[in-house]
């Protein structure tokens, strides 16, 4: 019952008016540092077996945030924002002209970015990547354990709806804010999505308690 801490990095100058993609050298502003502050703050106390990012400098810089100074990031290329290729660097409000943007909001399964990639491939990337950090984590912690990874919103939002068992053509209906919190409990018999877009609040249910069970879904919703 590996337990997966989804982060989403935070401000960039570039964030809301350009599609940063894999633009380099974009990091966080003072908005976004102050985020990532208080959600390491947050943080603090629940037991992080692992700490993955993807390698893109905005989200190293808010895993360091929550590492603290000298820990351990483990560094994944699958949890790199989408290859949006053409698009990369450009204003949304341009972008929301071109025929592609409709069949990226409606059918994104279908959108392939010129000179880059699918959403599929995408999705299809990082969830396998999430398959093999739940195995290699409970291979080495316990079934128990919990990590975190740090990745970019459309990646957190096929991940979510992979975790929900929905089409892709329905993840633009997840939000994953900057700086957000989203946590996936995954078991041998299905996810459990426990946090959507949470940029708030107590985390105490994260802290190590009385075992889960078995995978079974409480029948009426739980206590």
């Amino acid at each position: 019952m590996t337990t997966l801490l989804l982060v989403r990095h935070g401000l960039t100058a570039m964030t809301g008016p350009v599609l940063a993609g894999w633009t380099p050298d974009v990091h966080l502003n003072d908005g976004g540092r102050a985020q990532v502050r208080d959600l390491a703050a947050r943080l603090t106390g629940v037991p992080l077996a692992a700490v993955v990012s993807s390698p893109l400098d905005r989200c190293v810089e808010t895993a360091e945030a929550i590492t603290g100074d000298g820990g351990k990031i483990e560094l994944d290329d699958r949890f790199g924002e989408v290859r949006y290729g053409d698009w990369t660097g450009r204003p949304l409000k341009e972008l929301a002209e071109e025929p592609l943007w409709k069949v990226v909001q409606a059918h994104p399964s279908a959108a392939r970015f010129p000179g880059g990639e699918g959403l599929a491939e995408a999705q299809a990337r990082a969830v396998a990547g999430v398959r093999e950090w739940n195995a290699r984590i409970a291979a080495e912690h316990g079934d128990d354990a919990l990590y975190l990874v740090c990745s970019h919103g459309d990646i957190i939002k096929a991940i979510v709806a992979d975790a929900l068992g929905l089409h892709l053509d329905q993840f633009q209906r997840i939000n994953a804010a900057p700086a957000s919190l989203t946590v996936i409990r995954y078991t041998e018999l299905r996810p459990f999505v426990l946090r959507v877009n949470d940029t708030g609040g107590r985390v105490d249910d994260l802290l190590p308690g009385p075992a889960r069970g078995d995978g079974d879904a409480p029948v009426g919703g739980g206590a």
